[in-house]
């Protein structure tokens, strides 16, 4: 008989017994304890399918480095009544840091995932030098909070893409002048003096709406990303998809308009010329107002000012026909627009471009909305960035299931 398959779902990891998988059991172990809360070691033997003495001694591991805590005995019927554990949100941190064109945005996270600080400052001069002192300055300033763990486990750092091509000028903001041929990660480490690991902002920023945002449901969605440019991040089974070299989801270079405007990729009509914060910041130059951050595009916004509404209009005609096709591709629970738009911008671009052409995704009885704005705003890039050391430290890499609520069946699942 086929498996029925019913939704809610969600991830749960499962672990292996052979001892040379014991740094993937740990992570199994962490992150089923984060997912589901307090827990006893029978109920995360039975979650992981590993063996109750692997649990015991994998959990007396991570008590005694500070990562899980005993949180007292359940209360039960009759019987020794289980001790339940929890993760120590005080046993560590992660740091993520976006280093956009112009501002650095850093954010501390605890093991729980919860945000105990969060800083944005303007980036004036993106050279190599001045970047590495400001991010080492903004880091320090943030760890200077009251009651925050001291444990730094890593910084992960977004910076936009793409990486590395062959024939490509600097796009906008990606790479970041000065950058180019320079091994960001080892640089940034020896600034910030910790480990550090480099992702994509638009990869990232899914990273973050799945951990933060609309996407802690989701397993299959798309998240526009309007930095500078304009980036798709994917998450794909609940992972993140990065493509071969880190730079899936370069949507923003997808040429939109024959013979359009010139791109600094070295193309013509590219959609990030027309689809972007850079794009709207031109709209609002030509219009005689040379410097607008977000608070200010918002106040034009609702104002009705011609510059935000024209762009407005300009990118929901572009953008619209690109996410049908992202439906017709990846066939999302939900595509997520974010990144360094105002809510009232993101809201009413997307109001611009409904009703949607037909797609896969035109079906009765969804659940969510083919379009939607994402929750975690300015800090989703960031967010993401916090999580690369986090899922090193406690996301497994190997297989995982789906936990179906409503059956409670198991179905293994290959990554």
């Amino acid at each position: 008989m086929p498996h029925r398959r019913s939704p809610p779902s969600r991830s749960v990891a499962v672990g292996t017994n052979p001892e040379r998988t014991r740094s993937h059991n740990r992570r199994v172990v962490l992150e089923t304890v984060r997912q589901h809360g307090r827990l006893g070691r029978s109920d995360i033997a039975a979650l992981t399918r590993l063996t109750a003495q692997a649990v015991s001694n994998i959990v007396a591991e991570l008590v005694g480095e500070g990562f899980l805590i005993e949180q007292g005995r359940r209360r039960t019927a009759r019987g020794q009544p289980p001790m339940e554990l929890a993760v120590n949100a005080d046993g560590g941190m992660t740091a993520g840091m976006e280093i956009a064109a112009d501002h650095i945005t850093t954010v501390l996270v605890d093991l729980a995932g919860a945000v105990r600080a969060q800083r944005i400052v303007p980036l004036g001069d993106s050279a190599l030098e001045a970047v590495q002192a400001l991010a080492a300055a903004e880091l320090a300033l943030a760890r200077t909070g009251a009651g925050l763990p001291r444990r730094l486990l890593g910084c992960g750092v977004v910076m936009p893409g793409p990486f590395e091509i062959e024939g490509m000028n600097s796009v906008g903001s990606s790479p970041l002048p000065g950058w180019a041929g320079h091994d960001a990660g080892r640089l940034l480490s020896l600034a910030l003096q910790t480990p550090v690991t480099i992702e994509n902002d638009a990869t990232a920023a899914a990273v973050g709406e799945h951990l933060h945002g609309l996407g802690r449901n989701l397993r299959h969605f798309c998240l526009v990303y309007f930095g500078a440019g304009l980036g798709l991040g994917t998450i794909i089974g609940g992972q993140p998809y990065r493509g071969a070299f880190g730079n899936a989801g370069e949507i923003g270079h997808i040429p939109v308009v024959q013979n359009g405007l010139a791109c600094a990729c070295g193309g013509q009509g590219c959609l990030e010329r027309y689809a972007s914060t850079h794009a709207l910041s031109e709209a609002l130059r030509a219009a005689g107002i040379a410097h607008a951050g977000p608070d200010e595009v918002a106040q034009l916004h609702l104002a009705g000012h011609p510059a935000v509404l024209g762009w407005i209009t300009e990118a929901a005609r572009l953008l619209a026909p690109m996410l049908v096709m992202l439906e017709n591709l990846f066939d999302p629970e939900t595509i997520i627009l974010g990144g360094g738009l105002p809510d009232g911008v993101i809201d009413a671009l997307i109001e611009a471009m409904s009703p949607l052409a037909v797609s896969v995704s035109n079906r009765s009885g969804r659940s969510v909305p083919r379009v939607q704005r994402g929750a975690t705003g300015r800090l989703t890039a960031a967010l993401g960035a916090a999580a690369l050391p986090l899922l090193d430290t406690m996301t497994p890499k190997l297989d995982r299931t789906v936990l179906h609520e409503q059956d409670e069946t198991i179905t293994a699942e290959a990554e």
